[in-house]
């Protein structure tokens, strides 16, 4: 006679209660919906973090009288404000530009797997119904696909918080017609992935896109055994992997795209700095107007005169209108040695009194000004409970 395993049953429960939780998440999302559709007619801000902090505050006093940690409350709950502020802003957005939800094109870099796949598939997931997915070898192939129409979107990594600015994509923004119409920002965890049983000291050769040797090179240095290989994508050296099927080659990448290829991961959180993030931009052909119910950025591409203290005087307009800026990005100009270009990331919507004012007086002291691009913030910073 067999014994019961009594952990299936308790198994069943919990994935029952899962079940449920999902129902809820979705009908929760629903209810953000209705209340985006409700500020549409008031008017009022998408945000407001008075009631975001007393919710939180509610919720952890429910939370402890059912032995619920605070900490774990927060968590959770500032990840479900996120996704409820995020829904508004898209709804916001989509009435005032009228655009389609429907379907779209969107050009990535490298196949299925590569962390701007994964970034395309989470900024698509939020606008639109469905979504053709458009991998690309180059950044210059990415930008050149909307340019001619054969895309609608273009994905594309600008920073990371351990290696930087993006130059590549930098440089392609000094050229482009395409215009910034969103941001987002995905974390980052680079794991050593391979396709069969092996150990860190078996491999000989790793693959992977230059940015995630960069940004893990401290761990890197602990194996000078490795050969390092470039390729044009993380996904790619997946595929090297997959193809190769032994235990003296891995890659570089992420989890769930790794997955995609069959593959294992070996060890994770590789990255020198623990908090690992990217911010990618999205381009469309056509600029958007941006809500005054929602936060917005501006980016601006400025070439100043090489007169001493030219830079420094057009911060300073920044700073006489009470701008914010978040981003001062300096790349040379081709064809000019020592002239650079800035690219400044400001917190304002382009169509604001202050913004307009302060552009009025840059172009009065700058050899050349362009808006790439005006869009809502998507980085929602976290209420703290009180």
């Amino acid at each position: 006679m067999t014994t019961e395993n009594p952990l299936l049953a308790l198994r069943e429960k919990i994935s029952a209660l899962d079940e449920k939780l999902l129902m809820l998440l979705a009908e929760r999302r629903q209810l953000a919906v209705e209340v985006g559709k409700a500020k549409l007619t008031t008017h009022r801000p998408v945000r407001d973090i008075d009631r975001e902090r007393d919710l939180l505050d509610r919720l952890i006093q429910l939370g402890q009288r059912q032995h619920l940690d605070a900490h774990y409350i927060t968590r959770l709950f500032q990840l479900i404000i996120e996704d409820s502020v995020l829904t508004q802003q898209a709804l916001l957005q989509q009435h005032l530009n009228k655009t389609n939800p429907h379907s779209a094109r969107v050009a990535f870099l490298g196949p299925k797997g590569s962390y701007s796949h994964l970034a395309a598939r989470q900024y698509a997931a939020r606008h639109f119904d469905a979504f053709i997915e458009s991998g690309c070898a180059k950044f210059q192939d990415i930008f050149q696909q909307v340019e001619t129409g054969q895309a609608d979107y273009a994905v594309v990594p600008v920073e990371n918080t351990s290696s930087g600015a993006i130059n590549d994509v930098y440089d392609l923004l000094q050229h482009t017609s395409l215009s910034i119409v969103s941001e987002l920002t995905i974390p980052i965890d680079h794991c050593v992935l391979v396709a069969t049983s092996t150990t860190l000291d078996d491999i000989t050769t790793v693959y992977s896109h230059p940015q995630p040797f960069q940004q893990c090179s401290q761990f890197i240095n602990r194996y000078p055994h490795w050969k390092i290989e470039y390729c044009e994508s993380t996904s790619a050296a997946m595929e090297k992997v997959a193809e190769a099927n032994s235990p003296h080659v891995a890659a570089l990448g992420n989890e769930a795209g790794g997955g995609l290829y069959g593959l294992q991961v070996l060890e994770r959180n590789l990255a020198n700095q623990t908090q690992n993030i990217t911010r990618f931009i999205v381009l469309a052909r056509k600029a958007i107007d941006v809500s005054d119910q929602v936060p917005a950025k501006t980016t601006l591409l400025m070439a100043t005169g090489q007169q001493a203290g030219a830079l420094v005087e057009a911060l300073l307009v920044l700073r006489n209108h009470n701008l914010i800026m978040t981003k001062l990005e300096s790349r040379p100009i081709n064809g000019n040695p020592w002239e650079e270009m800035f690219y400044l990331d400001i917190q304002a919507n382009l169509e604001s009194t202050s913004m307009q004012a302060a552009l009025r007086e840059l172009t009065a002291i700058t050899r050349s000004l362009k808006v790439l691009g005006c869009y809502p913030s998507e980085n929602v910073v976290p209420v703290d409970p009180a």
